[in-house]
């Protein structure tokens, strides 16, 4: 189809639904949209779980927030309506689900971009060959913005937290008198899938190795109260001393993550949280790759089971009943790749601070 020179495009509505890291991982699509269009009106729809995170995104004028249950037909009719009034000549749908599809063809804009998948590629007039079993969940977001001949500027991760969350962490961390001559590690056991997750008493012993080998200081991270829970259960575990973090929403734990020297972490929303916020990740990885969905930017180390033949299997349940890809991994091999990401920032820092002398 012919499209109006990138300039052409006034309104333009992003859409990616669902969960926290897939999110995060679309933000790149927002700067580099707002740099290829200066002029452009740029709005994100999402569901309630994410929506925080752009909330104070620069380059987002309007967030408009899906419920995942909406309560009735006519609840989802007035927001169809509403994204029609708003006269869209851009949609860039990144989820490609139904639902998500069905909005990007209610918005009537004269650009829908999406995802050739199966039957939902009727909602668009602008089809993407996706690749997402070929590269990063980044790249594949980008995608959307090349097959629009826009240039790319930066594939930076970018979440932007409120001024009173950060000044709520900075007054509950300064409470805690940490020793600053010894690294504040947190720990997080959650992940959506149970295949994702390492174990508790796994994470129990790293925390003690770290506390002993490193002289770390532990924060165990939670969400729900389940994971209250089970974080409260590694700490009940551990022999040495570790804190248990602060209730928190989603913009206080971009702080209190950002805040962190190093975050060990099952796949999950935090992961990705973290990496935006450059805090170093270690990622346990077993049902999900993680050159798909691993930690983006420089820095961060993976673990996995290596030699599995299922490993990377995405799958929400363990189809040999083992569960090998977590409860075969090692606390060694995990606290190997702590000792890793650490010296490799130190080593940073120093030839950082060896330049600047050099200055």
């Amino acid at each position: 189809m012919r499209m109006p020179p990138s300039g052409g495009f006034k309104k333009i509505l992003v859409i990616k639904l669902r969960a926290i890291g897939d999110v995060i991982l679309a933000t790149p699509v927002l700067d580099n949209l707002a740099a290829a269009l200066p002029g452009a009106v740029i709005d994100f729809l999402t569901e309630p779980p994410a929506a925080p995170l752009v909330q104070h995104h620069p380059a987002v004028h309007d967030l408009i927030v899906l419920e995942r249950n909406p309560p009735g037909w006519r609840k989802q009719l007035a927001l169809l309506r509403d994204l029609r009034r708003r006269r869209y000549d851009l949609v860039i749908d990144l989820f490609g689900n139904p639902r998500s599809a069905l909005l990007a063809f209610g918005t009537r804009a004269a650009v829908r971009v999406g995802y050739k998948f199966r039957v939902r590629r009727f909602a668009y007039n602008h089809l993407v060959t996706p690749r997402g079993d070929q590269v990063h969940e980044v790249e594949f977001n980008l995608d959307a913005l090349r097959s629009l001949g826009l240039p790319l500027v930066t594939k930076a991760l970018r979440v932007e937290v409120a001024a009173g969350a950060q000044e709520e962490i900075n007054a509950w961390w300064h409470k805690q008198e940490f020793d600053r001559s010894r690294p504040v590690i947190g720990l997080n056991a959650s992940g959506g899938w149970y295949t994702k997750r390492w174990p508790l008493a796994a994470f129990a012993a790293l925390g003690d190795r770290l506390a002993t080998a490193r002289a770390a200081q532990i924060i165990l991270l939670w969400g729900n109260r389940q994971e209250r829970e089970e974080a409260a259960a590694i700490l009940e575990m551990m022999q040495s001393p570790a804190l248990l973090a602060p209730p928190t929403s989603l913009m206080q734990s971009a702080a209190l993550l950002a805040r962190l020297r190093l975050l060990v972490s099952n796949d999950s929303g935090p992961l990705h949280l973290a990496a935006a916020m450059q805090t170093p990740v270690v990622g346990i990885y077993g049902p999900t790759r993680p050159d798909l969905q691993g930690p983006w930017g420089e820095g961060h180390q993976i673990v996995r089971q290596e030699g599995l033949a299922c490993l990377g299997c995405n799958g929400v349940a363990c189809r040999i009943k083992t569960h090998d890809c977590m409860q075969k991994l090692e606390v060694e091999q995990v606290l190997a790749a702590v000792q890793r990401c650490l010296s490799s920032r130190r080593g940073a820092a120093e030839a950082q601070g060896g330049r600047a002398a050099a200055e």
